[in-house]
């Protein structure tokens, strides 16, 4: 099963060097492509991808305004991954905290890219753990993150893996770290999403730092 990809950057060269990357693999297609935020939502209805490498500064609408805009007016969205030159970059953080599932950068090796496009449509997220932990430093113990949390009421197990997927490790990894099958973690994690009301992974961890629920460094 082939992987559909929509390309939105305003710089032709870097939406060309994606594409020569993604289409180089014989399960990844490049369906679109946009030089801005606001074309997304008429292509993503059309073209309706799995992944979406979206640039996080443009100049119309940017990639965190973008995302937020697909969300909310696509009924079952594609993946999100804001693309961006530095991973320390505001934006990547805003743009995490509204929806995108996660983010890789402009000067990342092309084996990189292929892997995040692959995670991302498999439903895991590609986080660079020290950057959002950089970000989140700021914002831990943010009262309604902190409440949202113990109204979740994790269970043990599920807060073992909330940790472990906080570190940015991918189900097949704490499986093994934890020792249990795969299916079994995709239960947890099914279930840490949904105690949280966390549209996906990413979210969940950004809330574990938020809360404080785990604590950066």
């Amino acid at each position: 099963m082939s992987i559909s990809v929509l390309l939105v950057d305003d710089e032709q060269l870097v939406r060309a060097g994606l594409r020569a990357i993604l289409e180089s693999q014989p399960d990844i297609r490049v369906i679109g492509e946009a030089a801005d935020g606001a074309s997304v939502v008429p292509l993503v209805r059309q073209l309706r991808p799995d992944v979406v490498a979206m640039d996080v500064r443009m100049p119309l609408l940017d990639g965190i305004e973008a995302t937020r805009a697909v969300l909310r007016a696509v009924p079952d969205p594609p993946r999100i991954l804001v693309v961006t030159t530095f991973e320390n970059d505001e934006y990547v953080y805003e743009a995490l905290r509204a929806g995108a599932d996660g983010f890789l950068l402009k000067r990342a090796r092309p084996a990189e890219i292929v892997h995040a496009v692959r995670l991302a449509a498999e439903g895991e997220s590609l986080l660079f753990p020290a950057a959002v932990r950089s970000f989140a430093a700021a914002r831990g113990g943010n009262k309604r993150a902190r409440e949202a949390m113990d109204r979740a009421a994790l269970t043990e197990r599920e807060a073992e893996v909330l940790r472990l997927m906080a570190r940015g490790l991918t189900n097949a990894e704490i499986a093994g770290h934890l020792v249990i099958g795969a299916e079994t973690v995709k239960t947890h994690v099914s279930a840490v999403l949904a105690k949280l009301g966390a549209r996906d992974r990413t979210q969940a961890v950004i809330a574990a730092y938020e809360s404080g629920f785990v604590v950066p460094g």
